[in-house]
């Protein structure tokens, strides 16, 4: 049986409860990685919407809007920090009734690209909500979640898959 872990310290907190951005001066610059995902359910026949040549661009549009919300990052999240992103790819897996979102960010660094994984695949997901207009009433936008992080002192972090969404992967 596993001891239960005691909470972490909130980090972007001083002793007085006052929100600070988290100083970095101090730490190496170190590649690092991160890989979210989330899916986006509630599209009557997925199969005709990605193959009607009436949506052709619609994975673009989302994959360049997920490009445009891993990069702005420090611009929605109060207290991240601007980042150098280095490579930024962001793919879909259709599955029989949901369309997963797949981003990874990757940086050379102070701090890590987990934010930027999560805004990747959250404003990618809202860009086809959006694209898809009077179908969007009945779609969700599901089980956004970090999946592994790598790189700084904490080394690998992997989601253990009985804590995680499902995945097509």
């Amino acid at each position: 049986m596993t001891e239960p872990q005691a909470p972490q310290e909130l980090t972007h907190f001083d002793d007085a409860g006052h929100a600070v951005m988290v100083d970095v001066t101090d730490k190496p610059i170190t590649r690092r990685r991160a890989e979210a995902h989330c899916w986006i359910r509630g599209i009557e026949d997925l199969a005709a919407v990605l193959s009607d040549g009436e949506h052709d661009d619609l994975l673009s549009v989302a994959r360049v809007a997920g490009m445009f919300g891993a990069k702005r990052t420090s611009r929605l999240i109060p207290l991240c920090h601007q980042l150098p992103l280095s490579s930024i790819a962001i793919t879909f897996a259709p599955g029989h009734d949901a369309l997963e979102i797949i981003a990874a960010v990757e940086t050379e660094s102070q701090t890590g690209v987990e934010m930027e994984a999560l805004s990747a695949c959250g404003v990618a997901a809202l860009s086809i909500v959006s694209q898809l207009g009077a179908r969007a009433n009945a779609l969700s936008i599901e089980s956004l979640e970090l999946q592994e992080k790598r790189g700084g002192r904490s080394g690998l972090w992997v989601r253990d898959p009985s804590e995680a969404g499902t995945s097509n992967r």
